[in-house]
């Protein structure tokens, strides 16, 4: 039996499920017309000098590592569940935050990019310094985190929701 630390468990809806394993069936049916694409270039002549079956190949390398991504994330994925109406940043939840010295407030969901790629809402990872940060904060707390400049910043969590499609 295979267990996943939380940090790998990514949280997906069931549409943002359903829409990434119907991309990874997609790419295993493609493989065949990617190996005849292969085989056909193969065969007319001179490797070395082959652009076609170059191409293809590179096309398989990219396909290949889609896959592997695919089904690795949809193998650790939490599907349907939601996180608590709780006030607490966790993955699956749209974060409100204010950094310090600004007086906007941004927004964003707390999430891999596959579950927000069909919104127009910014999509943090729960791994990013920002998103690491953020993990388990309530609400009116403020974190600190390291930006790549090694300066410090600090930023409070103005409210945070579950994200709904």
């Amino acid at each position: 039996m295979v267990t996943v630390s939380d940090t790998q468990v990514t949280w997906l809806t069931q549409d943002a499920y359903d829409r990434l394993k119907h991309e990874l069936d997609e790419k295993i049916e493609n493989r065949a017309v990617i190996a005849t694409r292969i085989n056909d270039s193969r065969e007319e002549g001179d490797l070395k000098e082959n652009g076609g079956y170059h191409a293809a190949r590179e096309e398989q390398g990219q396909q290949e590592a889609r896959i592997r991504h695919l089904q690795e994330l949809l193998r650790s994925a939490k599907v349907g569940e939601a996180p608590k109406n709780d006030g607490l940043a966790e993955p699956g939840k749209i974060l409100t935050v204010r950094y310090d010295g600004d007086d906007q407030d941004e927004k964003f969901l707390l999430a891999t990019r596959e579950e927000g790629a069909e919104g127009g809402l910014d999509v943090y990872s729960p791994d990013s310094p920002l998103g690491k940060a953020l993990l388990g904060a309530k609400e009116g707390e403020a974190r600190s985190y390291t930006l790549p400049n090694g300066n410090s910043q600090k930023v409070t969590l103005v409210k945070a929701v579950p994200y709904a499609v």
